[in-house]
């Protein structure tokens, strides 16, 4: 009953981000009086080599290495003297490539794009974020638009080779409290929380393969781990709201991205008692007045989180333990649940012997969704033979589906390695479950 298709998605290498290569002060010292000291003539030769080999691999090349250059320019006596070229050849010393996909490109979500402009009846363009790893094994976020046709088959649309990043801006303590309609922040959490808690805009002509949201804060400096889009419906408006994993390299916490668009985007910390370990999901709408998520905040068992207040959860449920063999060592949602008649559809991962993840699903009730209905007897994706081999092997696993023209449409990692999707009819999936 399950179609894999044949669409796949691998890392590229190509894409890269120009990021400022930092020195020690005594270092960028020398490095500044090595490029004063050479002539003009040297400047001009050097400065074309670079563009020659590196310009074509960015936009606003030139923009972004002066941006390198002005950012030491505190260091320099008498900047002013300094020709263009110069400066330009500077902030070439001061900069570094970083492949954002070296290593893997993994655990999608799916999302309905907010623009569907000239999009075929029946057809739904879509947004699919992944989780690009690079050098050091840090995580950034990444985009890719897609077309679904009224099969549900995927065509991948507006594809680019560039890489974006946004300008950002960190909030003000006030703006932190009027955001989380509270009176007072601690002290003590004053400076992480100005820091966590920031905005992003990107160029309002870039494509959206070519955003790339990378780590900012300190919270988050190891890593931006698998963001679980969804778009969220209140009061017939909509807003685009992900978790993700903010890993700073020894600790890890939930963060909340929040978009209209997916060019200018929020991210905002979370807090709580019920916000602990990795991969909530919130749900695409308030039930019962409540924001609800799914979550795993043992690092065990299923979770429903529920609250008023969206950036502040204290009351959790427990759902589910592991039943099934395949499902012994630990259980946690595959993205955001989906509303049909019949009830909330919840993806699951589920790890059993040799850290094997497969997925599977649950049926909750749309009032109680901390109601399970019915569940599968069985996984719904279990990693084959040419899935099973990768950056870590044994494992399938998403951050969130959609439902299209009947079908359920998952899109999956396959070992950390690449990405595909396989859908399934809704009526079928329903018939699965006992």
């Amino acid at each position: 009953m399950l179609k894999r298709l044949p669409i796949r998605f691998p890392s590229d290498p190509k894409r890269v981000i120009l990021q400022p290569f930092s020195l020690s002060e005594s270092r960028l010292k020398k490095v500044i009086q090595r490029v004063i000291s050479i002539s003009e003539k040297e400047v001009e030769i050097f400065l074309k080599d670079i563009f020659l080999k590196f310009s074509h691999r960015h936009k606003n090349f030139e923009k972004l290495i002066f941006n390198n250059y002005s950012a030491v320019e505190d260091y320099i006596e008498n900047p002013g003297v300094l020709s263009r070229k110069r400066k330009l050849l500077l902030g070439a010393y001061l900069s570094k490539e970083y492949s954002i996909e070296a290593s893997a490109l993994f655990n999608p979500s799916i999302v309905e794009h907010p623009d569907q402009e000239g999009v075929p009846k029946d057809s739904k363009k879509i947004i699919m974020s992944l989780r690009a790893t690079g050098e050091g094994h840090t995580s950034s976020i990444g985009f890719r638009e897609l077309i679904l046709n009224k099969n549900s088959d995927i065509k991948l649309s507006n594809v680019s080779r560039f890489c974006v990043l946004p300008e950002v801006k960190n909030y003000t303590a006030e703006k932190i409290l009027e955001r989380r309609n509270i009176p007072s922040i601690e002290a003590s959490d004053n400076d992480d929380l100005t820091d966590s808690n920031y905005s992003l805009s990107f160029p309002q002509d870039s494509l959206l393969s070519e955003r790339v949201i990378f780590p900012h804060s300190k919270s988050e400096i190891a890593g931006m781990e698998d963001v679980r889009f969804v778009k969220f419906m209140d009061n017939n408006h909509s807003k685009y709201y992900g978790t993700y994993t903010a890993y700073n390299g020894k600790t890890f916490r939930v963060q909340l991205i929040s978009t209209m668009d997916f060019i200018n985007f929020d991210i905002e910390t979370m807090n709580g008692p019920a916000i602990k370990d990795k991969g909530l999901a919130l749900f695409p709408e308030k039930i019962n007045d409540k924001f609800c998520m799914i979550g795993r905040i043992d690092g065990e068992n299923l979770f429903l989180l529920q609250s008023e207040n969206l950036y502040n959860w204290s009351e959790a449920e427990i759902m589910r333990e592991p039943e099934k063999p395949w499902e012994f060592v630990q259980i946690g949602n595959c993205g955001s649940p989906l509303k049909t008649k019949e009830g909330w559809i919840l993806l699951t991962h589920a790890v059993g012997p040799f850290r094997r993840y497969v997925i599977s699903a649950l049926l909750l009730d749309l009032k109680n969704p901390a109601k399970i209905i019915r569940s599968l007897n069985e996984p719904l994706i279990e990693p084959n033979k040419s899935e099973r081999e990768g950056y870590v092997p044994n494992v399938v696993y998403s951050c969130g589906s959609i439902i299209h023209n009947d079908h359920l449409v998952v899109p999956y990692a396959m070992s950390d390695a690449y990405c595909g999707f396989a859908r399934i009819k809704i009526s079928n999936l329903l018939k699965k479950f006992k």
